[in-house]
């Protein structure tokens, strides 16, 4: 669930609110007139990114050398 706030009051707390993200790890939208207009998200923690892909890439053997067969077109 995310927290609403102007923009008005985001922009007179935002070190606070910005804090508050962190520590809660709950979003918050800010609106304009009412209407959202962005949302400030928690950074997920640092060990989540690294090596999140690890065992994604599949090793196919070597694509940077030349074919040892000749291509019908290249002749």
């Amino acid at each position: 669930m995310s927290t609403t706030i102007g923009a008005g009051e985001f922009k007179s707390k935002c070190l606070k609110l910005l804090d508050e993200v962190a520590r809660t790890n709950e979003p918050l939208v800010i609106t304009k007139h009412g209407r959202p207009v962005a949302k400030v998200v928690p950074m997920p923690p640092e060990g989540d990114l690294v090596g999140s892909m690890r065992g994604s890439v599949v090793w196919q053997g070597d694509i940077i050398s030349p074919l040892e067969n000749e291509w019908e077109a290249a002749q």
